[in-house]
């Protein structure tokens, strides 16, 4: 391919995929360095219960944060827009930038300095990105890089996601693939015999609360961190088992 034909398709695709930031959101420093992944993702489970990141979509763009952006897991789901700054010799050319969802937690190392391998220590900012994400703002052989970064609108595909766990008296549901602000700040449960039950942050985006909801069609009230509010109505049948996914609404870009 050209250079003529690669300027081309790169003009295409930026402009296919629009990238939607917040208000007032400016760019801010930090650092970056890619997990020492496979297939250039991360893909096991980490810090926000998302499990196989494939399947959650989230795979391929994905990063873990520091203490204090990952704000003991409720950044979970968020995404960020990061670009290679100020290094001519690992930055790509141009700086591009890429959008990538918070999955995990970049735990800190204090017996290392933050200088060299304790990046993730408190309050230094840094994002753990999976290779391929990467692979897009720098050079697979830099180590770490400057990088700066802004919080961005979440664009998904398809309806929120709602993986029943738990036990019959544990009633725990994981909540992915949301849109817009990414993060959930409130959750609410409803059963056919039940009123509204708020749920817990157990961990990640897993939410929980004590009570036996089998044999009941299930509602869902999802609540962002910008205080919107979407409510998906028997999202699971009577008949749902722990382990199955199922899709309700999504929030809407406005």
């Amino acid at each position: 391919m050209g250079v003529l034909q690669s300027t081309l398709l790169y003009l295409i695709l930026v402009h296919s995929c629009k990238i939607v930031a917040y208000k007032d959101q400016e760019w801010k420093k930090a650092t970056a360095t890619y997990a020492n992944d496979t297939e250039g993702s991360l893909i096991t489970e980490g810090a926000c219960g998302y499990g196989d990141l494939h399947r959650a979509s989230y795979g391929k763009h994905s990063a873990g944060l520091s203490t204090i952006l990952f704000n003991r897991g409720s950044t979970c789901g968020a995404c960020y827009e990061i670009r290679c700054v100020d290094h001519i010799l690992w930055c790509v050319m141009g700086s591009p930038s890429v959008v990538v969802t918070v999955t995990d937690f970049c735990a800190p190392n204090y017996g290392l300095s933050v200088d060299y391998g304790g990046w993730c220590n408190f309050p230094r900012e840094h994002f753990e990105m999976s290779r391929a994400a990467f692979a897009e703002i720098a050079k697979n052989k830099a180590d770490i890089v400057p990088v700066q970064y802004r919080r961005v609108k979440c664009a998904r595909s398809g309806g929120m996601r709602f993986t029943m766990c738990g036990s019959s008296h544990f009633y725990q549901v994981l909540i992915s693939n949301v849109g817009l602000d990414g993060e959930v700040f409130a959750v609410k449960v409803k059963g056919s015999r039940t009123g509204w039950i708020p749920m817990a942050r157990n961990w990640g985006q897993n939410w929980h609360c004590n009570f036996n909801f089998q044999n009941q069609p299930l509602s869902f009230e999802v609540t962002s961190s910008s205080g919107k509010t979407l409510t998906s109505y028997n999202v699971a049948p009577a008949n749902w088992m722990f382990g199955q996914t199922f899709e309700g609404k999504q929030f809407e870009h406005e």
